[in-house]
């Protein structure tokens, strides 16, 4: 459309196509019992004209808003791009618009996610880790009778529809990769506390030092944010210890990246020196040189399936049973065996 050019109506519409306005709006509202042939010659119309219904002007008339939020907290940026990627994925083609709703601290600020989700006027929302085992804001959306569905939840497995990945085993095949390699002094770089996959993966790390006689060194175990600074400082302080890593375990990509960033600056060459593994396979996993080895957590997949969730529960459909997606180890070019 050039600059300046009105804009097309339903009026418009309605003349091309030879119909009433009215019958153009039941078109585009999916309404029942309308012909093949009035549905071919109105959407013909409007491609010509170029013209795009009004979603919330159709949200007005139908009391909804056409929007559905994505509530997640301050993750990495691969993270983000991977929730969105997949609940966009999935609203293809459909009406429903979404929503960003990024928070700052979900764990101090708990009602006031819930009344941001009130005030935005959302038909539903989905809620990706730590949000989506916040009990506050569970039974503050409950309360409200505003749909929800959840990402990788932790707790409370009862509550709403969900979707996750086995985080224990997935951290167990990668510490178990690790151990193969003969590493048997490894360090931990735990992302952040409020998240509970935290826990989760470090249970797996540690199931695997069992299985295998591995020592666990609490000296060894470092606490970061999944950010890329988080994984560079607490590389910087585990390998200022006397006790020395063979290997890192770092719970997301970007922290293992920030950790083979530290360990460069300090003279160790990775994986010759000092293996590094991440969680997660995002993109800068396949960017970074050398190429990170790590495990694919599913973020476009699960954030696609909640997406689904929601608009089922959004049309009436009855509740549909858990989702649980698969992990994969993704062996790239910074474990090796440890230095003879």
């Amino acid at each position: 459309m050039a600059r300046g050019t009105k804009r097309s109506t339903i009026i418009d519409v309605a003349k091309l196509a030879q119909v009433s306005p009215k019958s153009v709006s039941r078109v585009f509202n999916n309404e029942p019992h309308i012909t093949p042939a009035l549905r071919k010659k109105v959407l013909s119309a409007a491609k010509e004209l170029n013209y795009h219904p009004n979603v919330l002007a159709q949200g007005l008339v139908r009391r909804q808003s056409y929007l559905v939020g994505l509530i997640y907290e301050k993750p990495s940026p691969s993270y983000v791009v991977e929730l969105q990627r997949g609940a966009l994925e999935r609203l293809h083609g459909e009406r429903y618009r979404l929503v960003v709703l990024p928070v700052e601290s979900v764990t101090d600020h708990p009602q006031e996610v819930v009344s941001l989700v009130r005030s935005a006027g959302l038909d539903g929302v989905i809620l990706a880790p730590p949000a989506s085992d916040h009990p506050e804001i569970l039974t503050g959306l409950l309360d409200a009778r505003i749909p929800f569905a959840r990402i990788a939840p932790q707790s409370q497995l009862d509550v709403g529809q969900w979707t996750a990945m086995d985080d224990v085993a997935a951290a167990r095949e990668i510490a178990e990769h690790v151990i193969g390699l003969g590493h048997r002094v490894i360090a931990v770089i735990m992302g952040d506390p409020a998240h509970a996959a935290s826990d989760q993966r470090l249970s797996g790390y540690h199931q695997a030092f069992d299985a295998h006689g591995v020592a666990r060194h609490p000296e060894l175990v470092e606490t970061g944010d999944f950010s890329f600074e988080s994984g560079y400082e607490a590389t910087r302080r585990l390998l200022s210890r006397k006790l020395r890593p063979t290997a890192i375990l770092a719970q997301n990509d970007d922290m293992a990246v920030g950790a083979m960033s530290a360990a460069r600056e300090l003279g160790f060459n990775v994986p010759a020196d000092l293996s590094i593994v991440g969680f997660d396979d995002s993109e800068i996993a396949r960017i970074v040189w050398p190429r990170l080895t790590t495990v694919r957590q599913p973020v476009v997949e699960m954030a696609k399936t909640a997406t689904d969730m929601l608009l089922g529960e959004l049309a009436g459909d009855p509740p549909r049973e858990r989702i649980i997606h698969g992990h994969q180890l993704v062996e790239r070019l910074t474990a090796a065996p440890p230095p003879s």
